[in-house]
């Protein structure tokens, strides 16, 4: 077992969502822990209330004297902690080895798939802590109430025997996992910078699961014939079924388990429900691939009659050069759809991938809308003026993507406020 008492961790992008677990974590086992990120966030705050004081903004001064540095695929070479590290010598982690040895200290369910693992490692964790599983768990988003107190919370170091953690193929930072207990909930392609095919992402899910008893399920028959959720959709009722199969290999009550998902909350970004504006329902969600744009849709007509408005923010330029078509046609699911420009994250729009922009997707989206109205408006502040006029008593707007179009479905909430 690791003394972590003796360790001194400073995380580059503490404020992620899984780096920002992983340091809450490794501050509850005794590490001293600092980091920094280039912006405020939940994260940041949730780190805050933890008793960390995370730095915001990149600079060498950040960089403790000593300690092992943290570092996600998304940190650059040029970062000038990063720089000051290596001319250092000091030790760098990726964060894909630290969870690695966290796990490593339990029994570990791990949960992959394109889609839906951040969901369903919530699930498994939320079921387990409500059977007195107590576990460790490492979730990629924020979900309602599964904190030690009753708090939102990402990450926590439980007592028990096992470890739950979502397991991410996007830098194949999986591979560094063990899992006893391996989940995959689906296989495409989606990180197109990393992966060169379909083959070769399969081979690396092979791989992953290797050694592991793995969670097969039929989606018709693990667990009770009938789900309640709390939480709409037909793909959340897979990813319940996918949990109630890796929990079952634990040996833990399918039937205590399946009540106890009749309350999981959801997790943050995922068809949340942000508030009103002018009898606009406004919710927001974190899809970034077809596939995921797609069950948004389609579970929100599921879940509400009225017209219904996507707002899409399309994420990496990779990602709309493979799917810009995919993606209008899932949006040509909605009544409305606006489109605004990429959310580059780490990428820039050169070499192959110049020229690539959001007005593809538009493009794509108008082809198929039969006429319904599509516009491209670039940024957040574009749309958020087109639209807010616009809004009206029982419809509905969804604002998509893993960028920060999060913050126009914020503002339309917030900005409303003064209208009523």
């Amino acid at each position: 077992m690791t003394d972590w008492a003796e360790r001194q961790l400073h995380f580059i992008g503490i404020g992620g969502a899984g780096m920002s677990g992983l340091a809450l974590v490794c501050a509850r086992l005794g590490a001293t822990v600092t980091g920094s990120d280039r912006a405020d966030s939940s994260y940041m705050e949730r780190l805050r209330q933890a008793g960390l004081a995370p730095a915001i903004g990149h600079a060498a001064a950040n960089l403790p004297d000593r300690a092992e540095v943290v570092v996600s695929t998304a940190i650059g070479g040029e970062n000038p902690e990063l720089e000051l590290a290596r001319e250092r010598g000091l030790p760098i982690l990726h964060r894909g080895e630290l969870l690695a040895r966290l796990c490593g200290e339990k029994r570990l369910i791990a949960v992959a798939g394109t889609h839906g693992k951040t969901t369903t490692t919530a699930m498994v964790a939320w079921a387990m802590r409500a059977l007195g599983a107590d576990p460790a768990f490492f979730v990629g988003g924020e979900v309602a109430g599964l904190g030690e107190a009753g708090e939102a919370a990402n990450a926590g170091w439980g007592e028990g025997e096992w470890a739950v953690a979502e397991a991410d193929e996007s830098d194949a930072s999986f591979l560094e996992l063990k899992p006893e207990v391996a989940v995959i909930t689906n296989i495409e392609m989606d990180h197109h910078s990393r992966w060169g095919s379909v083959a070769e992402l399969r081979s690396a899910f092979d791989e992953f699961a290797a050694g592991a008893r793995v969670a097969e399920f039929d989606p018709s028959s693990p667990g009770p014939a009938e789900l309640r959720l709390g939480v709409p959709g037909d793909h959340n009722l897979l990813n319940a079924r996918a949990a109630l199969a890796a929990l079952e290999l634990t040996g833990l009550d399918l039937e205590a388990a399946a009540d106890a998902l009749a309350g999981f909350p959801g997790v943050r970004r995922r068809l949340e429900l942000k508030g009103e504006r002018d009898g606009t329902a406004i919710y927001d969600d974190y899809a970034h691939h077809p596939t995921e744009v797609r069950a948004t849709l389609s579970a929100l007509r599921e879940l509400r009659e009225g017209r219904l408005v996507a707002v899409f923010q399309p994420h990496l330029y990779s990602r709309t050069k493979a799917f810009a078509e995919q993606f209008g046609a899932a949006l040509a699911l909605a009544d409305e759809a606006v489109v605004l420009d990429v959310y580059p994250a780490r990428e820039e729009p050169v070499g192959e991938l110049a020229g690539v922009s959001g007005l593809m997707v538009a493009a794509a989206a108008a082809d198929r809308a039969g006429g319904r109205p599509v516009w491209w408006l670039v940024d957040g502040e574009r749309a958020e003026r087109a639209l807010a006029p616009r809004l009206g008593p029982g419809e509905i707007l969804v604002t998509i993507g893993a960028g920060d179009i999060f913050q126009l479905a914020e503002r339309l909430v917030e900005e409303g406020k003064g209208n009523g």
